[in-house]
C-alpha cells in the first residue's frame, strides 16, 4: 500500500486542480485545470436547424402574400381611376346630347333676327322662352336647381348679399330682391343668389 498525498496547483487563471502524489513520485491527476465546454444534444441541434427552416418557409409565404395584395390593390386603384374617367366622360356625352336641341333652337332665333322681318318678333319672343324653359328642363334633369329667394330670409348658405336696402313693409333680412339667381347642384351649391337684403338700421 503506497502513501499518497494530495496538493492544489492553482493555475495563472485562478483555477485549482487536485493532483495526488504518490511514493513513487508519480502525479495522479484527479482535475482538469479548465471546464470542458458541454456538448450540444445533437436532436437538439436538428429540432432548431428545423424549427428555423419552418419560420423562414413562413416569412417567405407572407411576404408573397403581401406582395400579392399589393399589386391586387394597385390594380383595383387603376381600374376604379378608368371607370370614374369612363363614367365621367359618359355622363359629359348626354349632357352635351341633351343641349343640342337648345343649340337648335338658338340657331334658328339668330336666323330670325338676321332676316329682319317684322312678322318674326313675335316668333323671336316664342322661341326664346321655349329655349328658356328647355334649358331649366335639361338642367333639372341634370339635378341642377334654382335657388328661391321670392320672400324667404337671407342664408348666407344659399345667397350671397350685394347691398342693403331700407323697405319699411318688409323685415330686416329678408331678400329685397334677386340681382343673379343661383343654383344648386343635387343638394351643392354651385352658385349662390346674389340679392339685395333689407335693412331698415
Amino acid at each position: 500500500m503506497t502513501d499518497e498525498k494530495k496538493v492544489l496547483v492553482e493555475n495563472e487563471d485562478g483555477d485549482t486542480a487536485e493532483i495526488n502524489l504518490n511514493n513513487t513520485g508519480d502525479v495522479t491527476d484527479t482535475g482538469s485545470l479548465e471546464d470542458e465546454a458541454p456538448e450540444v444534444p445533437t436532436d437538439l441541434t436538428e429540432t432548431l436547424k428545423a424549427e428555423i427552416e419552418r419560420l423562414k418557409g413562413e416569412l417567405n409565404e407572407k411576404q408573397e402574400r403581401y406582395m400579392r395584395l399589393q399589386a391586387d390593390f394597385d390594380n383595383f386603384r387603376k381600374r376604379t381611376a378608368k371607370e370614374k374617367t369612363e363614367l365621367a366622360a359618359t355622363i359629359e356625352q348626354a349632357f352635351l346630347k341633351d343641349l343640342l336641341p337648345l343649340l337648335d333652337n338658338l340657331s334658328r332665333a339668330t336666323e330670325a333676327v338676321e332676316l329682319g322681318e317684322e312678322s318674326n318678333v313675335e316668333t323671336l319672343k316664342k322661341g326664346i322662352e321655349m329655349i328658356n324653359q328647355e334649358t331649366v328642363a335639361v338642367m333639372g334633369k341634370h339635378g341642377l336647381e334654382p335657388i328661391d329667394t321670392e320672400g324667404k330670409a337671407f342664408d348666407p348658405n344659399f345667397h350671397q348679399a350685394v347691398s342693403r336696402v331700407a323697405d319699411p313693409d318688409r323685415e330686416d333680412g329678408t331678400i329685397a330682391a334677386e340681382l343673379q339667381r343661383g343654383y344648386i347642384a343635387r343638394g351643392r351649391v354651385i352658385r349662390p343668389s346674389m340679392v339685395q337684403v333689407v335693412s331698415n338700421d
